[in-house]
């Protein structure tokens, strides 16, 4: 009854008569297993509902005595398996204690071993041995436990055919441990599986069912993972709808709301960067606020949306010219970096993100300290982003800048030349399509000008007019930094007609 209609008198109700029932079954009574049973299963229930940890832990402790009752060959081990590494599982979530996951996948695979082809449970087993290897994915990253999962999960959807009970469930895991091999190796058919695979999931849990969130949720995060790809606008736009969608279905109190404010802020930003509408920022720092609210010390999403509201507080400052704004993103910036100690997989970008707020500040008070200091944290990034890494690219490019600034303090010829060599090892990061391959082309002709200003070698005037020719064309009329490209070609020139 309350797995129908959800009413927590129903369920209370069930616990107070499995406890009466146990006691009318001690020790040795032939039923004593399928109470205990019947009470952790209810337990483990309201835990999920209420998160009062001391159900948690006497559903595990009932799971164990049931199973003990439940020796080989009996009819329901393989029930008391699966409940059993469920729950052990749910305390995994809990506390991160991966003793508690390793035996949870030993006892799923026990029980997969005990659900032979054919089985009406076996479609239950391998969807939740997908689900603990999943889990071992996200903690130790070990790809082929991810493989295992999908192999498992696919098996899974196999067995729930159109109409079967647990069909959407099976659509949705599957998408997301696609998507997360995506993630790994940005194949796109990995990306295009798992955008299909939650539209079938999303179509059948309509509006009303429990688990719609979850579904708009996956949904919009492989859209806004389509549209990074392919940049097409349809895919932002239907992630940013569902995105919605989903935050109207976490409530204040919700345990997703903050992922839902966080991933809806993420994608509104990305709009932001595209249209250049104030209206979507502005929302983006309300959001991000908003999550960050619901994620105190110690959360451990908490160095994400630090990082995250830093980044749209700097967009805002660069709109803008607030100073406010780039003080506080530094600030959230340092939280950030602070929380991601050497070993994070994010520590690069905390770098490289807190680098770029404090060239900021430097170009607006002069500061030689936060230059100096963005060097050396555009060093340190660039130390974890080695050839190949595909975000090496920002480290050449935003240490260029800072050595082109500091020789412009300095004027130290040695910055100069390293501004030079990051910048052009940067361009070669950026062939022909490349989005970042204007802002290269702009930044080292301007470098190669400034080394012909003190050397007078024509050959750097002639190739820093070449590479302004070439940003130009990248810069079409209406382009916002057309202006630019047109004054520093038009330096060149008038340089090259002093000389000639």
């Amino acid at each position: 009854m309350f797995e129908k209609h959800a009413r927590w008198h129903d369920l209370g109700e069930a616990i107070g008569l499995h406890r009466a029932a146990l006691e009318l079954r001690p020790s040795e009574h032939r039923d004593q297993s399928a109470s205990l049973h019947g009470l952790a299963l209810c337990l483990s229930n309201r835990y999920d509902s209420r998160r009062t940890v001391a159900d948690l832990e006497e559903a595990v402790t009932l799971g164990r005595a049931a199973l003990g009752l439940h020796l080989p060959g009996h009819p329901d081990r393989a029930v008391s398996l699966n409940s059993l590494a469920c729950d052990l599982r749910r305390r995994f979530q809990k506390y991160a204690q991966m003793y508690d996951l390793e035996e949870a996948i030993e006892l799923h695979r026990t029980a997969l071993a005990l659900c032979p082809s054919g089985h009406r449970d076996q479609s239950l087993s391998l969807r939740k041995l997908a689900l603990c290897l999943s889990d071992r994915y996200d903690s130790q990253r070990a790809a082929a436990d991810l493989e295992e999962a999908i192999t498992l999960g696919r098996a899974a959807l196999e067995l729930c055919l159109p109409g079967h009970p647990d069909r959407a469930i099976s659509l949705y895991n599957l998408a997301y441990d696609l998507w997360r091999r995506f993630q790994k190796h940005a194949r796109m058919y990995d990306l295009e599986e798992a955008i299909e695979l939650h539209r079938a999931a999303l179509e059948l849990r309509s509006s009303g069912h429990r688990d719609r969130s979850a579904s708009l949720h996956g949904l919009a995060l492989c859209l806004s993972n389509r549209y990074d790809s392919q940049g097409t606008v349809a895919d932002l736009e239907e992630a940013v709808t569902h995105g919605r969608a989903a935050l109207e279905l976490h409530l204040p109190g919700h345990p997703d709301r903050a992922v839902s404010l966080y991933s809806l802020a993420c994608d509104l930003r990305t709009m932001f960067n595209k249209h250049a509408r104030m209206s979507d920022l502005e929302e983006a720092v309300e959001l991000h606020h908003a999550a960050l609210e619901l994620r105190p010390s110690g959360h451990h999403e908490r160095s994400a949306s630090l990082h995250r509201l830093a980044h749209c507080l700097s967009n805002r400052y660069n709109s803008q010219g607030v100073v406010a704004d780039l003080e506080e993103a530094v600030t959230l910036g340092r939280a950030a970096l602070e929380l991601r100690l050497p070993g994070h997989p994010d520590r690069a970008a905390s770098l490289n993100n807190l680098a770029c707020d404090l060239r900021k500040r430097f170009r607006k008070h002069a500061r030689m300290d936060d230059l100096e200091e963005a060097i050396e944290l555009h060093r340190a990034a660039l130390e974890l982003r080695p050839p190949g890494h595909r975000d090496r690219f920002s480290s050449l490019h935003g240490l260029a800048l800072c050595f082109s600034d500091r020789y412009g303090t300095q004027w130290a010829v040695t910055n100069l030349e390293e501004a030079i060599t990051l910048g052009r090892a940067a361009l070669e990061l950026c062939p022909q399509g490349h989005p970042d391959r204007v802002v290269s082309l702009y930044n080292v002709a301007c470098n190669l000008r400034r080394r012909f200003q003190r050397h007078a070698r024509m050959y750097d005037l002639e190739e820093a007019i070449e590479l302004h020719r070439a940003a130009l064309e990248l810069r079409p009329s209406g382009h916002r930094d057309q202006f630019s490209s047109l004054h520093g070609l038009a330096l060149c020139l008038s340089n090259r007609y002093d000389s000639q």
